[in-house]
């Protein structure tokens, strides 16, 4: 296969990796390519990102590398964030959003084995919004990021500390009692969340 095409591959791969990354030895084994070619690769896109008029940058923390918007187009990031949203969240977003507020620190594959299903564009809908954060990578293999809640998700529901949230049921009878609790909880959370959207 064409240099070319296995770039965009790399690159493609990148992306869906999200926050959490991917490592050269995992990019090997999906490709089925040397670990050596997909060091070649990855210092091909290093220097396109680096060298030309590009949005985003390649970036490393320890042996995982994910993609990454670049620091000097930070003001427009920020004019992006302040404004006006239409959309309302979805009904994944709040749970995803009720996970990491009862679970944090959480990492992603945390979230989606609790949820059942991917969470990377819920994820994503509240790093975007602010209301969750990264704060570190988890110390298992891969270091997966860990992601909580941030100040301005208190002050979105309006609540002091996490001591406020409403308490979840302890030791439900059923499973089908806690996921009548867990709905009306993100009903709740959508009642607010919706008060809150701009007119």
């Amino acid at each position: 296969m064409e240099i070319s095409k296995l770039k965009a591959i790399v690159e493609g791969l990148l992306f869906a990796s999200g926050n959490e990354g991917i490592t050269i030895k995992q990019l090997s084994k999906i490709m089925e390519v040397t670990e050596a070619t997909i060091e070649h690769l990855m210092e091909e896109l290093k220097y396109d990102y680096e060298s030309t008029d590009r949005g985003i940058m390649l970036m490393q923390a320890h042996e995982v590398f994910h993609l990454t918007t670049k620091p000097e187009h930070s003001e427009y990031y920020k004019r992006l964030l302040e404004t006006p949203q239409t959309s309302r969240m979805s009904q994944a977003a709040l749970e995803t959003l009720a996970i990491i507020a009862y679970q944090q620190p959480i990492t992603r594959t945390e979230i989606e084995d609790i949820r059942g299903v991917k969470s990377d564009r819920p994820v994503q809908t509240l790093l975007s919004r602010l209301l969750i954060e990264e704060v570190g990578r988890k110390d298992t293999v891969g270091k997966p990021m860990l992601f909580a809640t941030t100040k301005e998700f208190l002050t979105y529901f309006g609540l002091t500390s996490l001591e406020d949230l409403p308490p979840l049921p302890e030791n439900p009878e059923t499973e089908g009692e806690l996921e009548s609790e867990a709905d009306l909880f993100f009903e709740r959370f959508s009642e607010n969340i919706n008060e809150n959207e701009p007119k």
